[in-house]
């Protein structure tokens, strides 16, 4: 009887261990959404995902972290890697998010602000709190455990230069961006409504520069806000691949 052949082992590709030790497939980076967000090349984009192979530890501290909580197979964002990559590539001053969680995108916006050696990232969160010990049936994954606050996974390590904001982003998302010189990389992830991305892509706009990115995740909520203001500063809207995590880059 001729034993059945075995189909030989994909050699990992760049990322691939933090992948595995982050515990989620979901996070995968999509390369070509990364290249054309960043205008960099793929061997530049491969180069960097290479680096958080060499952040094991880092990636596991937030598995551990997310069992803890009752979050197994939680991915609050299915896009850090790109996320990542993208901060090494564009070396910005100043990242502004709105919308924390248990801090997945926040820490990985941290590690490549870390090894840039520059820049800042300013969070914006209004949480939710889970009501039991348990997660019901019918709330939101992006409730906070018990015992647990905002950025409750992010290692204690990349808490240090920090800049989080506890409260609604109507309030505080003007006053932070009245502070800053630019905003130089922008992700979306709080109140998944059309009038509220609406509101805060307008309030960050001008202090957009030339090259900076402008993120917003599930977009499937969010009308036609996003299209509208790429629309309006007339440059392409990039999906990541099937998803409704969404990007630009401004002209």
């Amino acid at each position: 009887m001729t034993p059945t052949a075995r189909r030989p082992t994909r050699p990992d590709r760049p990322g691939d261990r933090a992948l595995r030790a982050l515990g989620d497939r979901r996070a995968r980076p999509n390369l070509r959404w990364i290249t054309g967000l960043t205008g960099a090349s793929a061997e530049s984009v491969r180069a960097r995902l290479g680096e958080l192979d060499r952040r094991l530890a880092t990636e596991r501290a937030i598995r551990t972290q997310h069992r803890a909580g009752g979050r197994p197979s939680y991915a609050q964002i299915r896009a850090p890697f790109d996320l990542y990559a993208m901060t090494r590539l564009l070396r910005p001053e100043h990242v502004v998010e709105t919308g924390v969680s248990s801090g997945v995108s926040s820490a990985h916006f941290q590690m490549a602000l870390r090894r840039n050696r520059r820049g800042a990232l300013h969070s914006i969160d209004l949480p939710t709190r889970q009501r039991g010990a348990v997660l019901g049936r019918h709330e939101s994954p992006v409730s906070l455990p018990p015992g647990r606050d905002t950025g409750w996974a992010v290692p204690v390590d990349l808490v240090r230069r920090w800049d989080l904001r506890i409260g609604p982003a109507q309030e505080l998302l003007p006053r932070l961006v009245d502070e800053l010189p630019s905003v130089d990389l922008f992700l979306h992830d709080s109140l998944h409504t059309p009038a509220h991305l609406a509101f805060e892509l307008e309030t960050i706009r001008p202090k957009l520069r030339p090259g900076s990115i402008v993120l917003a995740d599930n977009t499937i909520w969010t009308g036609a806000s996003f299209p509208r203001f790429a629309a309006a500063l007339g440059v392409p809207m990039r999906r990541r691949g099937t998803s409704d995590l969404v990007g630009l880059r401004a002209p």
